[in-house]
């Protein structure tokens, strides 16, 4: 199942710099954080379910590819980010 569209809008304008940014990376990686969050909750309810499983995968490394690239880039949004979703450190 998808997002809802309130609940995208909700982490696109917590998450932006500007009204309709839903493009940066931090709003990326919120996104993609709160897929990864239905998914691995599908996964208890249903461990057989492949490809699921891959999707959740490739979600995690997407995620991985646009947090090393905002630590990079934007130091302090990085920080940020990894704080208000509770991600590593």
């Amino acid at each position: 199942m998808a997002l809802t569209t309130n609940k995208t809008r909700e982490i696109t304008e917590k998450f932006s710099a500007k009204p309709n940014d839903t493009g940066s990376t931090s709003v990326q990686v919120a996104l993609i954080t709160e897929r990864i969050q239905y998914l691995a909750k599908h996964l208890t309810a249903s461990p057989k379910d492949h490809a699921s499983q891959r999707g959740l995968s490739k979600l995690v490394a997407q995620r991985k590819r646009l947090l090393s690239y905002l630590e990079k880039n934007d130091r302090e949004e990085y920080k940020k980010v990894i704080k208000a979703l509770g991600l590593r450190k």
